[in-house]
């Protein structure tokens, strides 16, 4: 394979069709489903899907079929199957619906407005992840463009992955006889701790989101009247917290939150640690005289990605700032989002939490937890060699230095999922979501060349996977 052919003829269909085409998808406010209810009324998805599904076929390699699945009530799903010269099949994943837009985007950007600087993408969904089907088939492209051998080619793009992946599941039953026997799943919507080089995640936490709600009063009362002698509710959530969390330092307390790390795993943890250094903590903009909870980059990648943390995500019950009387309130409601280790059992923490925060209210409060989200997490097996020979040799080509393997702190239900219906096979979990793309936030990019980049890595990972099988 002619690596540097590669990279000339991925770099010409970016900037020639790919980039134009992701422009036009930002411009889409295709919300997820949990975000827009009304989606199919508005039309935005399947504006999106319809954007894809024509460059597809437009762009795709001879003999490749291309066909939008619809369920009924269910999000659609593209399916696009690429003929090999194997029946071996790898299966590749993505997704097309997008987050909210979120407030805070800097003058002259915004969610759904593209906008390029020098090697960034602005805009919501390009780089989460609405550039990894065209990724896809670009690779496969470029094998074909010199007749460079692989295996029979699966590609899903769905779209409703950031409300959870629920519809997933039908689809991947669906279409199981067309999918056939995967022996390589390479999913494209994970992160990258630089751009310098390749990098591919190895475990994903899961999560506990839920609503703590302590009750008091039925109505608020003057707090010079009722301070004092009415419990006060705030105070009784920041109680009940410290049950789970030690406030000094953010440790979970339970031993059922928490697991043994691999030892493999730690060993990825210190070379990833030494790789990036103190730009684990220097890339997140952190208020002047704010410090780290370590500055061990070892610990804080082990604290990102198989320990237990919480997070306060939201409140009800507080008023604003500019209406705040001198009212002792009838409740406080917080949003908990508990992220947890791996191989921790999400279902069995979600109890454990409720348990935990509801038995013996202090003052004989009113005190609920809902939880309305449980994810377990996943953990990768090892990698067979010629996948973990042929991820360094790509890296080193496209990028310039050696591969590195972490896991990340995020929770991607569909990881798990793909796991449990191909359990035989091996996977890519991988990205291009680094320092300061900011998925979910203000001024989310895509960083160009490490985009183009990850697409000859992929190239080179399905040639690999071909001479193996």
């Amino acid at each position: 394979m002619d690596t540097s052919g590669i990279w000339r003829f991925v770099e010409e269909v970016w900037e020639r069709s790919v980039l134009p085409a992701l422009a036009e998808y930002i411009r889409i406010p295709n919300k997820s489903p949990a975000f827009d209810p009304q989606w199919r009324e508005r039309g935005h998805m399947e504006r999106a899907v319809a954007l894809f599904e024509d460059w597809a076929r437009h762009n795709a390699v001879e003999g490749t079929t291309v066909e939008v699945v619809r369920l009924d009530g269910r999000t659609p799903l593209l399916f696009v199957e690429v003929p090999g010269q194997s029946r071996d099949t790898v299966l590749l994943y993505g997704h097309l619906d997008k987050q909210p837009e979120m407030s805070g985007w800097a003058s002259g950007l915004g969610p759904w407005e593209p906008v390029r600087k020098e090697d960034r993408l602005y805009g919501r969904g390009a780089a989460d992840d609405g550039y990894a089907m065209f990724a896809a088939l670009v690779a496969i492209s470029a094998l074909r463009a010199q007749s460079v051998p692989h295996a029979r080619c699966a590609i899903v793009i769905e779209a409703c992955e950031e409300s959870g992946s629920y519809d997933l599941p039908h689809y991947l039953d669906y279409l199981a006889p067309r999918i056939g026997e995967v022996s390589l799943v390479i999913a494209l919507d994970s992160g990258c701790a630089n751009y310098e080089q390749l990098w591919c995640t190895t475990s994903l936490r899961g999560l506990v989101g839920g609503v703590l709600r302590v009750e008091v009063l039925t109505e608020g009362v003057h707090s010079g009247d009722a301070g004092g002698v009415v419990p006060e509710s705030f105070r009784i959530a920041r109680k009940l917290l410290s049950r789970l969390e030690n406030e000094n330092n953010g440790e979970i307390l339970p031993v059922e939150f928490q697991v043994p790390i691999p030892p493999k795993r730690r060993q990825e943890a210190a070379s990833a640690g030494a790789e990036l250094g103190d730009t684990l903590y220097k890339r997140f903009p952190l208020a002047p005289g704010v410090v780290p909870l370590s500055l061990d980059p070892t610990e804080l990648i082990l604290n990102r990605t198989w320990r237990p943390a919480l997070a306060v995500v939201g409140a009800e019950g507080l008023p604003p700032l500019a209406s705040a009387g001198n009212v002792l309130r009838p409740m406080t409601a917080l949003k908990l989002s508990l992220r947890l280790p791996p191989t921790c059992d999400a279902q069995v923490a979600a109890k454990k939490l409720k348990s935990l925060l509801e038995q013996d209210p202090p003052s004989g409060a009113k005190v609920t937890f809902e939880a309305d989200w449980a994810a377990s997490g996943w953990h990768t097996g090892d990698l067979k060699p010629w996948l973990a020979n042929s991820l360094d040799t790509a890296s080193k080509t496209y990028f310039g230095k050696p591969v590195r393997f972490m896991g990340e702190g995020g929770t991607i239900p569909f990881v798990p999922m793909l796991a449990g219906k191909f359990p035989d096979a091996q996977f890519l979990v991988t990205g291009v979501l680094g320092p300061h793309a900011n998925a979910h936030g203000p001024n989310e990019f895509l960083h160009i060349t490490t985009a183009k980049r990850l697409t000859c890595c992929v190239a080179q990972v399905i040639a690999d996977h071909y001479k193996a099988s």
